[in-house]
């Protein structure tokens, strides 16, 4: 489904604010809002931050439109000075941010949106509702790629979630990594490789189970995925090298005690002279499943549900602040909900091995960065254009790939414990 324009993909009060701003003259103040989380989900050590690219699409439309301004007429959602000023609305701002496949912290200022208040409120839900989305997955796509120390991961989790959001989670998590996706609407529109063979009910539809891999085998070809666990695995095993020979590219397993099931159909599909078959499994899989599969001779993988919701945390926690006025630093001081005042520019520190020690916060606009300090904003928009040659997503998966690299070994963990490294704020 392709909206003709995203404006409505927000919060009524967004425009309560806009009406009120415009009435009293406030609207055209000159403001800064951060995006940041005050915190990482549980046990999490880093986040990933993905759905930036999804953010500007959608940006690019954020449009009120005749049909849309008279919607919003009609629920009674705005007057007749702010429906004016929404029928001309165009983003005229500027948008900075971390690219997508960069690593964040607690308190990173993952988006820096600049412009008039006007300008700039309107967008609190549809950034939030992108990112918030994207990050949480990837995030934990990214836990799931380093549980699988290389071995490939099919993303599966279209059936276990909104038909839109199954599109978004399976690029958020090729970003972190995976190799493919079962979503066909995600490799139309993102090109994401795709890959899926047959279900449980493929090999119900026929006859027998012989016959089914007989038909997927004339299909599909020797090299295809047989799934093997219908009925009895051993004899699944079995027909499916019968019929496929031991060429056969692969089997699937799909539920039982998986690394019991593994071993055994190593032993048997070697047995059987099918020594080059690989072994996919699939069922439930999250990161910590992942991980105790590793000592098995599991090739690949399929993740669904957890992947799809954020295995636990499907929402990153980031929030969307005003940081500025005319210059001025407004800060929030709500207890458990502060936020810190100024426009801010965010640096990591290194050892000179290239191992990540700090995220530095900097309260002030333009920083030149130290010896072994990187900085993490780019550009993003300006004056309302998207900026051109910002990384593509097979860039990001490159950049997460090496960010990835540089954090301590404790940050990589799936233990509990603090962020893999500090959030340290300073006035320069």
């Amino acid at each position: 489904m392709t909206l003709p324009t995203t404006a409505l993909l927000t919060d009524r009060y967004e425009l309560t604010m806009l009406g009120s701003a415009l009435r009293d003259g406030t609207a055209h103040r000159e403001c800064v809002f951060e995006v940041f989380a005050r915190r990482l989900p549980e046990g999490r050590r880093y986040g990933v931050v993905a759905g930036t690219g999804r953010l500007l699409d959608a940006l690019a439309d954020f449009r009120f439109d005749d049909e849309t301004v008279t919607t919003l007429r009609e629920i009674d959602a705005v007057d007749d000075a702010t429906a004016d000023h929404l029928a001309g609305y165009r983003f005229q701002g500027d948008v900075d941010g971390y690219p997508e496949g960069e690593l964040y912290f607690p308190h990173s200022p993952v988006l820096t949106v600049s412009g008039t208040f006007a300008d700039a409120v309107v967008l609190e839900t549809l950034a939030l509702s992108i990112l918030n989305h994207d990050c949480a997955i990837a995030s934990a796509a990214a836990r799931m790629v380093t549980a699988a120390a290389g071995r490939p991961i099919i993303e599966m989790g279209s059936r276990r979630t909104h038909e839109q959001a199954a599109v978004a989670a399976a690029r958020a998590a090729y970003l972190a990594g995976f190799a493919s996706t079962s979503n066909l609407e995600a490799a139309r529109r993102y090109g994401v490789p795709t890959a899926g063979t047959a279900a449980h009910a493929f090999t119900l539809l026929h006859d027998d189970e012989r016959a089914a891999f007989a038909a997927q085998v004339d299909a599909l070809g020797a090299g295809t995925t047989l799934l093997v666990d219908t009925y009895d695995i051993a004899r699944g095993i079995e027909h499916a090298v019968e019929v496929a020979g031991p060429g056969l590219g692969a089997v699937r397993i799909d539920s039982g005690d998986l690394g019991v099931m593994a071993r055994h159909a190593r032993e048997q599909l070697d047995g059987l002279g099918a020594t080059g078959t690989k072994i996919v499994v699939s069922g439930d899989l999250d990161e910590f499943a992942i991980a105790s599969l590793g000592a098995t001779p599991v090739d690949s993988y399929g993740a669904g549900t957890a992947v799809v919701t954020g295995s636990g945390a499907p929402t990153a926690g980031m929030v969307y602040k005003l940081v500025e006025v005319d210059g001025r630093p407004v800060e929030k001081r709500s207890a458990h909900k502060q936020s810190h005042g100024g426009r801010k520019t965010a640096l990591r520190s290194h050892k000179p091995s290239g191992t990540a020690v700090e995220e530095i916060v900097v309260a002030q606009r333009d920083v030149t960065p130290g010896e072994d300090e990187r900085p993490l904003q780019l550009p993003l928009v300006r004056g309302g254009e998207r900026v051109a040659g910002l990384p593509t997503l097979e860039q990001a998966r490159r950049h997460l790939r090496e960010a990835t690299v540089t954090l301590p070994w404790d940050g990589l963990k799936l233990s509990r414990g603090e962020p893999a490294i500090p959030t340290r704020f300073t006035h320069d």
